[in-house]
C-alpha cells in the first residue's frame, strides 16, 4: 500500500514569514521519518527560498496571501505555493544561472533549481502558482 501524506496551510504576510513555513516543515518531517536528511535539507531549503522570494518580490505593498500544500509520497516530495501577488512574468526556470559573486541578489531561483528535480511557475487568473518536486534519494 502506497502511503501519501499531505499538509496544508494558509499564510498572510505580514505577519507570517518564512518561519511559518519552517514550522510547517517541522510538522511534515514528524510524519515522514523515512525521508533522509539530504532530501529534507534540500527540499526545505528550496521551499523556504521560494517562500522568501514570493514574500519579498510579489508583494505590491499591501501584503500577500499564500496557500501552501506539501505532499510526501514514497518516492518524492512535492510542494505547491499559490499566492495573491504580482505576476511573476515570463520566467524561464529551466535556464537559471547563478549571478557573479559581486551581485547582491538573484541567487534564489538558481538555488531552488539546483535543489529540486522539478520547478514550475504559472499564473492562473489572479493567482501565481509555484510547484517544486524532489525525488527521494533513499
Amino acid at each position: 500500500m502506497v502511503e501519501v501524506t499531505t499538509h496544508r496551510m494558509d499564510l498572510s504576510s505580514p505577519p507570517d514569514d518564512i518561519n511559518t513555513v519552517q514550522d510547517l516543515m517541522q510538522d511534515v518531517w514528524a510524519t515522514a521519518p523515512n525521508v533522509e536528511m539530504i532530501d529534507r535539507f534540500s527540499f526545505e531549503t528550496a521551499l523556504v527560498e521560494l517562500a522568501a522570494n514570493v514574500i519579498a518580490h510579489a508583494d505590491a505593498g499591501l501584503g500577500i496571501s499564500c496557500s501552501l500544500t506539501v505532499t510526501i509520497a514514497p518516492d518524492r516530495i512535492d510542494a505547491e505555493l499559490r499566492d495573491s501577488g504580482q505576476p511573476g512574468g515570463d520566467l524561464d526556470l529551466d535556464n537559471t544561472e547563478m549571478p557573479d559573486g559581486l551581485c547582491e541578489s538573484g541567487r534564489g531561483l538558481p538555488i531552488i533549481r539546483a535543489l529540486v528535480d522539478e520547478f514550475h511557475y504559472d499564473r492562473v487568473g489572479l493567482v501565481n502558482r509555484w510547484k517544486i518536486s524532489r525525488n527521494l534519494r533513499s
